[in-house]
This record gives C-alpha cells, sequence and structure tokens, in this order.
C-alpha cells in the first residue's frame, strides 16, 4: 500500500458532506417558499411599514365608546362609592393603569362657566366638593379613552410614539364625532347628558372626556 493511497479521506466523510448540504438546500427552499416579498412603496408594503394612526382611530373609537356606553356608572352612585372605599370602587367600576383607574360615568347637569378646554357640570346629587369638568376642545387632552377597555396595550405598538398617536387619534374621533356640531363657547346654562370616562386621580375633581354629549 502507498503513501497515496493511505492519504485518501475515507468515503463515509464525504457523503456526510453531501447530506448536509442537501438538506441545506431544502431548508433554503422551504424558506423561499413560505416567504412573501414585499416591493418597497408598493401598498402592501405601506401597509406593513406605515401605521395610520387616523385609521386606528376611525376603528377603534365607535368599539370603546360602545364598550363605556355599556358600563357607565350613574355620577352619584360612583361618587358614593368612590368616598365610601376608594381602591374597591376602582376594581369594582374602572380600568386600572400605571397612573390611576379609569372609570366610566354618565350623569345629567347644568352647564356653568367655561376655561380652557373644559366646561364645568352641575350635577345634582354630588357632594359640593366634587367638581366635574367636561373636555369639549378643541384640545382633547389624556389618554383615557386609549386606556379605558383594558384592551389596548403597549405591546401591540412598535414604539411609544405610535401607542402616544393611538391615543391622540382616538380623541379626535371624539372632536368629529361627539363635539363636531356642538358650540362649547355656547353651553353655559344648558342642560347635557355626557357618559364618558375619567381618570381618578384626584376624587374631588372629575376630568371626563365624552363619548356621547347630548345638550337638551
Amino acid at each position: 500500500m502507498t503513501d497515496t493511497t493511505l492519504s485518501k479521506p475515507p468515503q463515509p466523510a464525504r457523503n456526510y458532506r453531501w447530506i448536509g448540504i442537501a438538506a441545506a438546500v431544502v431548508l433554503v427552499g422551504a424558506m423561499a417558499f413560505d416567504t412573501t416579498i414585499v416591493q418597497i412603496g408598493s401598498e402592501r408594503d405601506v401597509q406593513v411599514q406605515k401605521f395610520s394612526p387616523e385609521a386606528y382611530g376611525a376603528e377603534q373609537f365607535p368599539i370603546i365608546k360602545q364598550s363605556v356606553e355599556t358600563r357607565a356608572v350613574d355620577a352619584v352612585e360612583l361618587s358614593t362609592a368612590i368616598a365610601a372605599d376608594k381602591k374597591a370602587a376602582s376594581e369594582k367600576y374602572g380600568v386600572a393603569t400605571s397612573v390611576g383607574p379609569v372609570l366610566p360615568v354618565k350623569f345629567t347637569g347644568v352647564v356653568g362657566e367655561r376655561k380652557a378646554n373644559y366646561n364645568v357640570v352641575a350635577v345634582e346629587g354630588l357632594p359640593a366638593e366634587l367638581t366635574v369638568r367636561v373636555q369639549t376642545g378643541p384640545a382633547l387632552n389624556g389618554t383615557d379613552l386609549r386606556d379605558a377597555t383594558g384592551q389596548i396595550e403597549f405591546g401591540q405598538f412598535k414604539n411609544q410614539i405610535e401607542y402616544q398617536d393611538a391615543g391622540s387619534a382616538i380623541n379626535n374621533e371624539v372632536k368629529k364625532v361627539v363635539l363636531g356640531g356642538i358650540d362649547p363657547a355656547a353651553l353655559s346654562g344648558k342642560t347635557v347628558t355626557v357618559i364618558g370616562v375619567f381618570k381618578l386621580v384626584n376624587p374631588k375633581s372629575w376630568i371626563v372626556i365624552p363619548v356621547r354629549l347630548d345638550v337638551q
């Protein structure tokens, strides 16, 4: 037997190498079969890459509105429950957030003074020390409506900017759908029925963003 013969690699090692190459080819083929090619700039690319706050707000507001209207608690009943046990009332009626619970409420009252983006509403039966303000625009602040159902979470969005934009877009739907035909400067002295939500931070100050506001 010569040195040349002894230096040849064993045949099984060569077979294993070809088996590995074949497996890699099959894997790449399977990945290609399962991959959807999206052309840059195409409609599909825009849908995948770009979040539309306007579309999101228009889609989500009716869902939120229905949830709030279904769960809304009479303001006097809610105030009494909060005064008796704030924690228990929050757990029973509200949706927890990192800042405070968001509570759904409904009431009828007489509109008083207007200041900044709010109208004060006097509701019969509420404690004298409790002030109820309704956000009537033009600016609507906070993310109370975004957080009102507990179904919209940060993990559903790409980043914090999209999460904030979602809240703003839902508020913008309130401007169009709820407040679009109302002149807040002309509400003083009128009776209104409101359904909305507020974040319970100060039990003596409710700042309500409405999902429904009817002027009598």
